[in-house]
């Protein structure tokens, strides 16, 4: 490649668009503390998910952290180690223990079918993650949380906009947070959302976020400050509007990439089922198997950068292994986890991606076959 071609880029509308909301901020000279423009993000986040109690915060990190506190849980919480440092953290930085899961080979989501036998009398929550964008086992999670009752918080930062034989998938679970941070398929440049479905819950919500205020003389709770500011907002307006277009977009480098690398000895990709599941593609990921293939992942690696291709090992090493957690203790035995770790490539995947680079970017691998 003459250029670098990064994992992902984020995605802008033309610069006019996002113009005419500088200026009414400069009207306004309404920069954050929930102002018009992050009230008129609020209203068309929660209509487009169809969701009647959606908050905008900060960052999707601080969305995590403080639906989890909202909560007001205690003990512990049965998670994947196979997710970004933000869904360990935000468990771990609410004083709980997360107790590792192993995920499903097929598609890197939390195995449910293993989900019960870690259950004990400390357990409070489940916190799964949509990893890619693959919806995780929502019917089989409900069922065991409802059988133990326990609450479900889904780490969604990857699956906005998608949904579940046309139920979108912000319904799913007591509360998802999603993220809108500027490499994610939509972005407010920073930025997420928590989605509750439960008034009380979101007051809560809306007074952490806002460093516990309920009023100008009483601070009842120990918040923090997540709020939105307007620039955040307005980009996400200017974004939304152009969702569904980057949508199908990505869905075309999708479709090439499904078609070049599969059945290739030794690649393997994930199990997608679009007859049920309307997906955002935001992510194209690859597993390499060196018994099979001629190199192995670290050296594909190598190699696609020498060609100026920046894919990404995403997501390793797994949560569990981090070295801030390398002296505690904590409980699950996660071995298909760590396989996919050690095995997985992130190729580049954005709604700008020229097609040709994408085929490429394909070419270059299967060369090496």
């Amino acid at each position: 490649m003459q250029e670098d071609i990064y994992v992902t880029r984020p995605t802008l509308p033309e610069l006019d668009e996002y113009i005419e909301y500088l200026k009414q901020i400069w009207d306004t000279h309404s920069l954050t503390n929930m102002g018009e423009i992050c009230q008129k993000f609020h209203q068309k986040l929660s209509d487009y998910m169809n969701v009647e109690y959606c908050l905008p915060l900060t960052n999707g990190h601080m969305a995590l952290e403080l639906v989890i506190q909202a909560f007001g849980l205690s003990g512990e919480v049965i998670t994947t180690p196979y997710t970004f440092a933000s869904t360990t953290h935000a468990i771990v930085r609410n004083n709980l223990a997360p107790v590792f899961c192993d995920i499903r080979e097929s598609d890197c989501t939390i195995d449910a079918d293993k989900i019960e036998e870690l259950i004990t009398d400390n357990t409070c929550a489940i916190v799964p993650v949509h990893v890619y964008g693959m919806p995780c086992d929502v019917e089989k999670i409900e069922s065991i949380a409802k059988k133990h009752n326990l609450r479900v918080i889904y780490d969604a930062a990857h699956a906005f906009g998608e949904s579940i034989n046309g139920k979108n998938i912000a319904a799913f679970g007591d509360a998802s947070m999603f993220s809108f941070h500027a490499t994610k398929c939509f972005n407010s440049i920073e930025g997420g959302c928590a989605v509750l479905h439960d008034d009380e819950l979101l007051l809560r919500l809306y007074q952490l976020h806002n460093f516990g205020i309920m009023d100008e003389e009483n601070v009842d709770f120990v918040g923090a400050n997540a709020k939105m500011n307007e620039f955040q907002a307005a980009m996400g307006l200017c974004n939304l509007e152009h969702f569904e277009e980057n949508r199908l977009k990505r869905k075309r480098l999708f479709d090439l990439y499904r078609e070049m690398l599969s059945g290739i000895d030794g690649i393997r990709l994930l199990d997608y089922d679009e007859d049920r599941i309307k997906y955002n593609y935001s992510y194209f990921p690859i597993f390499i198997d060196d018994r099979k293939f001629t190199m192995g992942r670290n050296a594909v690696y190598e190699y696609l950068l020498t060609e100026n291709v920046h894919a990404r090992k995403y997501f390793y090493p797994i949560t569990s292994k981090f070295n801030c957690y390398k002296d505690i203790k904590y409980k699950g035995d996660t071995p298909i986890a760590e396989k996919m770790s050690e095995q997985v490539l992130a190729l580049p995947m954005y709604a700008d991606l020229d097609i040709e680079t994408a085929r490429a970017i394909c070419e270059l691998i299967i060369k090496l076959k």
